[in-house]
């Protein structure tokens, strides 16, 4: 990958007294191939934050910052033995980085009362984050200082077509909709394109949620239990789809979206939490248009089971294309975006209500009939041992 010695940036945080560690190599992600958002991660910010890897995770420190950055991936302790911590010493450890969640009611955010986490009347339902210090909730963000009588989206509702929810073969409700982005600058593109999505779907009747990146870690396996994992994974299974708007950085999505789709697993036991929902995809450029990002999410969204809209927005130089309050200019590619946002919602509204026979399949059905569930590949590769070393 890169020798940190040979790195004149790395060389003066050593200088400083920094504990500077970096995976000595790329490696292929086997189920979404693409290489790790930790890796991706580094490249992005190594310009211009410092970065410690343990493992492959790089662990965001909030309390360290470098010039006018907010959020920094930043060693916390010089000279810091920290990589070599293992198992509850380690999650001890990475706990008093990211600070306490002991006054959240976690059951809150985790989805494990489905009743709760889907009613209307759930505290995440605001325009800012319902906690600073974890940042979990504001999944209404996308409504914060709209001027309402001069409102794009108001203009063309009018104008925007969309199918009966509960008709005898529909949803019966509402479509939900979840909303990912890929920046943590307060005032991103990808954000600003996300909440216009956000806007307009809710426009044509859908049930959206936003999330918000800021205060989730890298993946890492010992954080499973962190309250914007939590959330995160619960927000994918309340959803019917997923709008996924990632910026385009060297020819790609970001470390911070790809992180995203880290945290989601493939599985969990015998549940795909990802499985049979619906995926839009859209992009931003800070130069001239590509479909480098768009390409690649759709890409995702097949290796997480997730059927892709035909259609997708890829919006070039996109500081021409939004105003001073954020909101996108009257132009084809703001047509584009309703024309994505339109079919996404038909899309979703058709897809949703058979998606569980879609993903009806032979093979699960006999593996469940087998072994009573859907086992981890974990367990696979156990069981394929044992039945190896038994016939030698």
């Amino acid at each position: 990958f890169f020798e940190t010695r040979s790195n004149s940036y790395f060389q003066e945080l050593i200088r400083m007294g920094y504990h500077v560690t970096v995976s000595g190599k790329i490696f292929l992600k086997r189920r979404i191939h693409l290489n790790s958002s930790a890796i991706v991660t580094a490249l992005h910010f190594v310009s211009r934050t410092s970065c410690t890897a343990f493992g492959n995770s790089l662990i965001p420190n909030p309390k360290r910052t470098f010039g006018k950055q907010k959020l920094s991936y930043a060693t916390v302790t010089p000279r810091s033995t920290i990589s070599n911590l293992k198992g509850v010493n380690r999650v001890n450890c990475l706990t008093k980085l990211f600070g306490s969640n002991s006054n959240i009611d976690c059951a809150c955010w985790d989805g494990s009362n489905e009743n709760e986490f889907a009613s209307l009347s759930h505290p995440g339902y605001s325009n800012t984050s319902f906690d600073a210090n974890t940042h979990v909730g504001g999944w209404l963000a996308h409504r914060f200082n709209i001027d309402t009588a001069n409102c794009w989206v108001k203009d063309v509702s009018k104008e925007l077509t969309q199918f009966d929810y509960y008709s005898n073969t529909g949803l019966q409700r509402k479509p939900r909709i979840l909303v990912i982005y890929g920046s943590l600058r307060e005032s991103s593109f990808s954000k600003k394109l996300a909440f216009e999505f956000a806007r307009l779907l809710e426009e044509l009747g859908c049930d959206v949620r936003t999330y918000n990146p800021v205060g989730l870690p890298v993946r890492d396996p010992t954080l499973e239990n962190y309250l914007k994992v939590q959330e995160l994974r619960a927000l994918s299974m309340w959803s019917d789809g997923h709008v996924w708007v990632s910026p385009e950085m060297h020819g790609q999505i970001t470390g911070v979206f790809k992180n995203q789709i880290d945290w989601l697993p493939l599985n969990t036991g015998s549940v795909r939490p990802t499985q049979g929902r619906t995926c839009c995809v859209a992009q931003v450029n800070g130069g001239s248009q590509s479909f480098n990002a768009v390409n690649t999410l759709r890409t995702l969204a097949r290796w997480m089971r997730m059927p892709c809209c035909t259609n997708q927005s890829s919006v070039p130089k996109a500081w021409q294309e939004f105003d001073d309050a954020g909101r996108m200019k009257d132009s084809p590619l703001r047509d584009r975006v309703v024309d994505v946002a339109e079919e996404f919602a038909k899309f979703t509204a058709v897809m949703a209500p058979v998606g569980e026979e879609l993903n009806n399949r032979y093979s699960e059905r006999k593996e469940k009939e087998k072994e009573g569930r859907l086992l981890t590949q974990a367990e696979k590769e156990v069981q394929k041992t044992i039945k190896e070393s038994k016939q030698s």
